[in-house]
């Protein structure tokens, strides 16, 4: 008998991660997305402040390329627990009409952060770049921000400086918060 003849082969083997921070398993049937077939994965990181929309324009003319698609992510801040497998938890206890109030304020914040968010996209679609826009909730962004990079595949995340340019950091090169 062989040492490794207990072995199964390599091919029936079938590994899945529990892990959030993996990206989702890979299927040939899914929907052709605008990034699906990009030779890089590039995210801009966006607040829907000047300083991001100055990020995706700095992009486009000075770091993408033919054949890459742009993902830009926005991490939309909650003040209950969020966790992106498990949704939220609300702690506080209200009443119906609150909750009510509370549900429209925040339909209308997700309305205004994607129409916010398609403006921002406007110098890739005069370049003709491929992208998608990703809105997740967290109540901890650079976390969110660190796991989104991962779960998403991409080859960079290009970030603003938040109205901290040079001048305003000083030597010592300190990024904001985020950053």
């Amino acid at each position: 008998m062989q040492p490794d003849s207990f072995l199964p082969p390599l091919a029936s083997m079938k590994l899945r991660s529990s892990s959030p921070r993996s990206p989702p398993p890979t299927n040939p049937l899914s929907i052709d997305t605008p990034t699906a077939n990009a030779q890089r994965k590039i995210g801009i990181a966006v607040d829907l402040s000047d300083e991001s929309a100055f990020a995706v324009k700095w992009s486009v003319h000075e770091y993408l390329r033919p054949g890459d698609a742009v993902i830009l992510v926005h991490v939309r801040p909650t003040s209950v627990l969020y966790g992106a497998d498990w949704g939220s938890v609300d702690l506080s206890i209200g009443d119906a009409e609150n909750e009510e109030s509370q549900q429209k304020l925040e339909h209308d914040f997700d309305t205004f952060t994607a129409a916010e968010s398609s403006d921002l996209a406007q110098p890739l679609v005069v370049a003709q770049i491929p992208f998608k826009i990703h809105i997740v909730n967290d109540h901890d962004m650079r976390e969110r921000l660190c796991l989104e990079v991962e779960r998403l595949g991409l080859s960079a995340l290009i970030m603003g400086s938040r109205g901290s340019g040079a001048s305003k950091r000083g030597n010592q090169g300190r990024l904001g918060m985020v950053s």
